[in-house]
């Protein structure tokens, strides 16, 4: 799909979505051909208002503030996300990952976010995105490689059977909602692996993933075998963010490689004069869209930080610290390695949480 306006030109066989301030318009163009699918004959389907909220969520999961977050009282806890319910909050100060699972009320689905990495580490962290492949250890899926840095830190830290309990306390109580994971960055790869570990072993058939920035998480055998398992994925990128670029592609060894799922909507601006609009193109679905953010050079941090016009990194970037009153540390649970838990029984009132919680005293800082 491209996205135009005026004057632009057409080309046939693909979808158009223009932002005008606070009304998005679709086009669709048709000449009769199919569109060409590598990895999966039904295509997510996007939807600009769901991303919109999601996008709250993936900024909202980087605060250091575990009173605001918990409560659902934190300055990114907007009017989308109106009603948001945390069940489980789970820090893991070892390796300085953080994610929360909640229900919304729009839409009505369990909602897990990861945190991605932040901005004192990025660089350092892009630098080291490179070929640390890893074999997948699940059913039927024989070749199939990932990188190994962010198949461990969902699968080998307390964060993936915190969010699977999580998860579970919230179907008992809300019944069999859809289950939507999203996060930016490395918490997009983290938000992808989830929904994976969800529909291949839980069994779960009402999974979402919506990431923002995500880098590439794993071969083309993965990333095949990942879309039809998990066809519902939608990956947003932004201009020429950096991320989504990593680990590179080489297109003269596909056995080896690096490749995206599917499927990609490409956000970025276009000028007419002294008029920008925003661009949201819907790319093929191959993962790969030679026309979309593979169609420029990678070069831009600034781009990774900012979707929707959302801040997407942490209100502390220069640390992994955390900010919690006396009464959260107190209600709070700890383990042997220090990480920390914060859960809520779903029956509770969120309400009455936000009152108990509220202390004038000085937050506890914890790094």
């Amino acid at each position: 799909m491209i996205l135009c306006t005026f004057n632009c030109r057409v080309n046939y066989g693909e979808n158009l979505v223009l932002d005008f301030g606070h009304l998005v318009v679709h086009f669709f163009f048709s000449d009769g051909r199919e569109l060409k699918v590598r990895h999966m004959s039904h295509p997510a389907q996007y939807n600009h208002t769901l991303a919109t909220i999601l996008v709250e969520f993936a900024s909202a999961v980087y605060l250091s503030d575990l009173t605001q977050l918990f409560t659902w009282t934190c300055t990114r806890c907007g009017d989308l996300t109106k009603g948001f319910e945390i069940i489980e909050l789970v820090v893991d100060v070892e390796h300085c990952l953080q994610a929360f699972v909640g229900v919304a009320e729009d839409p009505l689905a369990i909602i897990i976010a990861f945190r991605g990495t932040n901005e004192h580490s990025l660089q350092n962290w892009i630098e080291d995105l490179y070929w640390k492949q890893h074999e997948i250890n699940y059913p039927d899926m024989d070749d199939a490689m990932v990188h190994r840095g962010f198949y461990t830190a969902y699968h080998n830290t307390t964060i993936r059977p915190t969010v699977l309990g999580a998860v579970e306390r919230a179907k008992k109580f809300y019944g069999d909602i859809p289950i939507i994971a999203t996060g930016h960055s490395m918490g997009g790869a983290m938000a992808a692996f989830c929904g994976l570990d969800l529909v291949v072993n839980k069994q779960e058939n009402k999974v979402q993933v919506m990431t923002f920035g995500q880098p590439r998480i794993g071969n083309g055998v993965f990333a095949s075998l990942y879309s039809q398992l998990v066809p519902n994925t939608i990956r947003v990128t932004h201009d020429h963010d950096i991320v989504p670029h990593l680990p590179p592609y080489y297109y003269r060894l596909p056995q080896k490689t690096y490749q995206h799922f599917p499927r990609e909507v490409w956000l970025y601006n276009i000028g007419l004069g002294s008029l920008v609009y925003r661009v949201e193109k819907i790319c093929d679905g191959s993962g790969e869209d030679p026309d979309c953010s593979r169609s420029v050079s990678g070069n831009s941090i600034t781009d990774h930080l900012v979707y929707y016009g959302v801040d997407m990194g942490s209100d502390d970037p220069a640390t992994c610290r955390i900010v919690m009153n006396s009464n959260v540390l107190n209600t709070s649970t700890r383990d042997s390695g220090g990480n920390i838990f914060l859960s809520r029984d779903p029956a509770s009132s969120l309400l009455k949480l936000s009152r108990e919680f509220d202390d004038p005293e000085d937050p506890v800082n914890s790094d």
